[in-house]
């Protein structure tokens, strides 16, 4: 993958080794970085320079990680991938709510941190540009302006709440919805804990998209925080 022209990462990481491992794969694929120990540090170097993406550690010694987040959305869209301990699924999940962008767990290798911010830059990209009328997932297209769904050039016959479902996806392609965040797009705002509702159309959307759940190739799923469409090339 390489990066954007003179894209800037601002890491937030008190932990040394973490530090000198994102500055290798940084360095190495071309970003610019700077990091920050503190969270004070660090959200006075987003007012002061605003980066193309943030990295954030939730648990830092001043300031807990969620709190970071919500500060930095009162004044700024600028992209949030998180980093959090595997079995804090609960901190993921009020992070993603808070406003971040994408989480990383603990340990996590080279590629996976650089898919994560190719999709945020894309997506800030798209924040500032007119919204795409067709969304792709390898050969799986989703026209948003037709409502129209293709599989390698055939039509995939949806039902409304399915194509709802799948187009909440797609407009989110490469980032994990949350369950709440889906439920809340698809079903309204009074439904709070249906989550067998998230599991009974994603069982008919991989149905109709020939979807094997033990090696999806369109929805992933992200256990006991959401759903994700990957971003397939």
């Amino acid at each position: 993958m390489t990066s954007t022209p003179e894209a800037c990462i601002l890491a937030i990481e008190d932990e040394p080794e973490i530090r000198k491992f994102l500055k290798v794969v940084l360095s190495n694929h071309g970003f610019r970085f700077s990091f920050a120990e503190t969270a004070k540090e660090g959200l006075k170097l987003i007012k002061a320079k605003p980066p193309d993406v943030v990295i954030l550690d939730l648990g830092l010694p001043d300031m807990d990680g969620q709190e970071v987040i919500r500060q930095v959305r009162r004044w700024s869209r600028v992209p949030i991938i998180v980093l959090s301990a595997r079995g804090q699924e609960q901190d993921k999940v009020m992070a993603l709510e808070s406003g971040a962008d994408d989480y990383l767990t603990k340990p996590f290798g080279a590629a996976e941190l650089l898919a994560r911010i190719k999709v945020a830059q894309r997506h800030a990209h798209k924040d500032t540009a007119s919204p795409d009328q067709q969304i792709t997932s390898g050969a799986l297209v989703i026209d948003l302006e037709k409502r129209l769904v293709t599989l390698r050039g055939d039509k995939v016959d949806l039902t409304p709440t399915e194509y709802k479902m799948l187009s909440v996806l797609a407009l989110n392609i490469g980032k994990v919805v949350t369950n709440k965040q889906l439920l809340h797009e698809v079903w309204g705002r009074h439904v709070e804990d249906n989550s067998h509702y998230l599991r009974i159309y994603t069982q008919h959307l991989r149905r109709k998209l020939g979807d094997n759940p033990m090696q999806p190739k369109y929805i992933v799923t992200e256990a006991g925080i959401g759903y994700r469409l990957k971003d397939n090339d």
